[in-house]
């Protein structure tokens, strides 16, 4: 996967100084103790979290011993071990969602919403899991039973990610939609999972219109033919969770600690905001019908 790093580090780096002199403002000075520089900078920190979803490496470690401190070693001026970055990374978690925010995508009135698992262990050790004991929960889905979280989101018509909730495994995925689209407004395509009727009432109401297709067990009725084409276009946001999974590695089993888990999924959804060639619907769409 191909990515322009020097661009990807400026972008992140003056993100990185302009939030860094906004907590200053804001914080209040401590006395008597010494603020000392780290090795690598909050851009820097950043980019590796994020380089790390563009490389060929499936776990972080490896990436980090091998990919940074010795393909990228000429690009930092010193490096702390292993051990002491992953000690780091809670850090980022903010500077990350606020990254998110700024890279998010455009509200062009056009929207797919689907939601996908992430486990976090395998099946036979969910009940022995204390990592996330209180955080994640048991669930079913369509690939069967799994031990951990759901993250739900938004993509509009060019692929880009406009929104995206990241919940307990147990979470209905009606009842985080009317929260997580507040702020838009036209058409979303869904699967079957969202209908209710009175979802469909309270988003109407507000100038969005959902769009899913009918149960076998429910009587047919008439559909616009823009909008049974655009139910027909879901694919677009299951592209988008297969990339997320599969390229990326936004799943996987390893997390031992649930800060640095959300910093790894939220680090995956910035990553695939630097992503140029995003799933997108070829046809030019000039206006909703």
């Amino acid at each position: 996967m191909r990515i322009d790093i020097t661009a990807m580090f400026a972008c992140l780096d003056d993100f990185s100084k302009a939030y860094e002199a906004s907590e200053r403002s804001r914080l209040l000075p401590r006395q008597g103790r010494r603020e000392r520089a780290g090795y690598l900078s909050l851009g820097e920190m950043l980019l590796i979290v994020v380089l790390y979803h563009f490389s060929a490496y499936k776990d972080f470690k490896h990436f980090y011993q091998y990919g940074v401190c010795k393909e990228y070693r000429d690009c930092f001026r010193q490096l702390p071990c292993y051990e002491r970055f992953i000690q780091l990374l809670p850090r980022l978690f903010v500077p990350l969602c606020m990254v998110f925010h700024a890279l998010k995508g455009e509200e062009t009135g056009i929207y797919f919403v689907d939601s996908t698992c992430l486990p976090v262990c395998h099946n036979n050790r969910r009940y022995k899991n204390k990592v996330f004991k209180g955080v994640a929960e048991s669930s079913k889905s369509t690939m069967g039973w799994f031990y951990g979280f759901k993250l739900h989101l938004v993509t509009n018509h060019k692929g880009e990610i406009v929104a995206l909730k990241i919940t307990k495994g147990n979470v209905d995925d009606r009842d985080v939609l009317d929260d997580m689209t507040a702020h838009l407004t036209g058409k979303i395509a869904a699967d079957k999972g969202y209908i209710s009727p009175s979802l469909f009432k309270k988003l109407y109401a507000r100038g969005l219109h959902l769009i899913v297709g009918i149960r076998k067990n429910m009587k047919n009725h008439l559909m616009p033919t823009f909008d049974k084409w655009l139910l027909r276009k879901r694919h677009l946001i299951e592209t988008t969770n297969g990339i997320l999974k599969c390229d990326m590695d936004i799943s996987h089993t390893r997390h031992r600690s649930p800060q640095n888990a959300f910093v790894h999924i939220i680090a995956t959804i910035v990553a695939y905001a630097f992503k140029t060639n995003k799933p997108h619907l070829k046809t030019k769409i000039l206006s909703i019908a």
